[in-house]
């Protein structure tokens, strides 16, 4: 006799409730990380509109970053910690395989035993993050999420490549997702296209480098994060605008009702030509906090998003597009409403 499986229902709606961040304390300058590439401020702000990037210490890790981000989210949203019954850390920098980050935030920020794991889509995986926690609450496996994008990306970038070290930088960005009166996050749009696997990826892996320690000893060089700039860039200016208008068709809405884009920031030109294709309205506020945060990946959207609630772009409750692609290549857009907010605080 065929027995029946009982189905969870959730909320109808979701949104984001609240947003918190952190960003290292130490601001590094292009004249700084310009030596090693024999390069100058003026290239690298022609070529990423970089000015100046976050380098996270000792004592800042994926852990701490990710606790400190979160408790601001917590905050903001009005939540506490044993009310959230997910938490998923978006990064491509816990540098161990296993375990993932996700289980030690969690019992650090106090959620009784919530479910938690890591997930890895390069600097697309915030929006993973938050398309995965939307249908969670919706099926009723969760009330509340965690979603967290985190990145020390100090950690994997060769000082000396001239394609890599004026790019990347550290941070950190969290929001709460649960059940809300109204839809706050749309239908995700996302995908992959793995013929360009190559154009973002730890350039070898590690049975390769133990088998060079064995080879050359001291004279073996560690993994490090490469990237094919021209190939990347060509792909994004070919793909996204596709990407980022089925997005905003599926939330039912047209470019004229946005009040913000905010784009993983990957690179200035790349965001002007996003914003130029997609021919925004006016007074469509466009996230550049690239110029003063430099590429952190998994982490750029909420750091980007704090950054427009903070200096008054954006306000609370605007309808923002926001699009992210990264290593794979992987690529998710969703339209949002912003949430509450809470800015960088010290480490707890």
């Amino acid at each position: 006799m065929a027995t029946q499986i009982a189905q969870t229902t959730g909320a109808q709606h979701t949104a984001i409730l609240g947003l918190g961040v952190y960003r290292p304390a130490r601001v590094v300058t292009n004249d700084e990380v310009a030596g090693p590439i024999d390069s100058s401020d003026e290239w690298i702000r022609t070529r990423s509109g970089i000015r100046t990037r976050r380098f996270a210490d000792e004592t800042e890790t994926i852990h701490s970053m990710s606790v400190a981000a979160c408790r601001g989210a917590l905050d903001s949203a009005g939540i506490a910690g044993d009310q959230v019954d997910c938490v998923i850390v978006a990064t491509s920098t816990h540098l161990l395989l296993t375990p993932a980050a996700a289980p030690r935030i969690a019992t650090e920020l106090g959620t009784d035993g919530a479910a938690a794991f890591d997930i890895s889509a390069g600097c697309a995986g915030f929006c993973h993050g938050l398309a995965m926690a939307s249908d969670l609450v919706r099926a009723g496996t969760a009330s509340h999420v965690l979603v967290i994008g985190v990145e020390k990306l100090s950690d994997t970038v060769n000082p000396a490549d001239r394609g890599t070290a004026f790019l990347f930088a550290d941070g950190a960005g969290a929001v709460v997702v649960g059940p809300a009166e109204e839809q706050g996050i749309g239908p995700t749009v996302w995908g992959s296209d793995g013929t360009q696997h190559r154009a973002i990826r730890q350039d070898k892996d590690w049975v390769e480098f133990f088998a060079e320690i064995e080879e050359k000893g001291t004279d073996a060089v560690r993994p490090y994060l490469a990237m094919e700039g021209t190939a990347v860039f060509r792909w994004a200016a070919h793909s996204l605008e596709k990407v980022c208008r089925d997005a905003i068709d599926r939330a039912g809405l047209s470019t004229d009702d946005l009040d913000a884009m905010i784009p993983h920031q990957a690179n200035g030109r790349i965001i002007e030509i996003m914003a130029r294709v997609l021919k925004l309205p006016e007074n469509c506020a466009l996230a550049n906090d690239i110029e003063e945060t430099g590429n952190t990946s998994a982490a750029s959207i909420p750091l980007a998003m704090e950054t427009m609630l903070r200096t008054g772009q954006s306000e609370p409750g605007d309808t923002a597009l926001l699009i992210a692609f990264g290593a794979g290549l992987s690529y998710a857009a969703q339209v949002v409403t912003l949430p509450k907010f809470s800015s960088s605080r010290p480490l707890s």
